[in-house]
């Protein structure tokens, strides 16, 4: 005969492990904001993201400000999508892109307070990357 401990010993309930809600926060937040914000590339309903490209992108890529921001938007896209099914792999893509991102401001000289916003979610997207597990749940 089994013990009372034994038989409502089953999964524990997600309240008990912080990491774990820790890593599905961080992976949803993520997820769902470069999906947003890369959809809003084509539609500039949030922002008119242009203006926080640095004009020596559009001298060293010769695009328009706007076609380089649709770019933008695919690869932000694809690093959503990427977190959601590859949170170890697409955490550090993040991490990467926004780096990129907190250059082109400082590049720019100004928006020093987006970059710092910045900083802390390529903080944030490391994390993830350290919550991670080896294989996605």
């Amino acid at each position: 005969m089994q013990s009372p401990s034994t038989l409502t010993a089953g999964p524990r309930p997600l309240a008990a492990e912080p990491a774990r809600q820790a890593f599905l926060l961080l992976r949803t937040v993520f997820t769902v904001a470069p999906i947003i914000f890369g959809l809003d590339k084509f539609t500039n309903q949030l922002t008119h993201w242009t203006m926080y490209l640095a004009p020596v992108a559009t001298s060293v890529v010769p695009l328009p400000a706007q076609t380089i921001m649709y770019i933008v938007g695919v690869v932000e896209i694809i690093a959503g999508l990427t977190v959601a099914f590859w949170p170890r792999y697409g955490s550090l893509l993040v991490a990467v892109w926004l780096l990129g991102i907190i250059i082109n401001l400082i590049v720019m000289g100004s928006f020093y307070d987006v970059a710092l916003r910045d900083f802390g979610l390529l903080v944030g997207a490391l994390a993830l990357n350290r919550l991670s597990p080896r294989k996605a749940r």
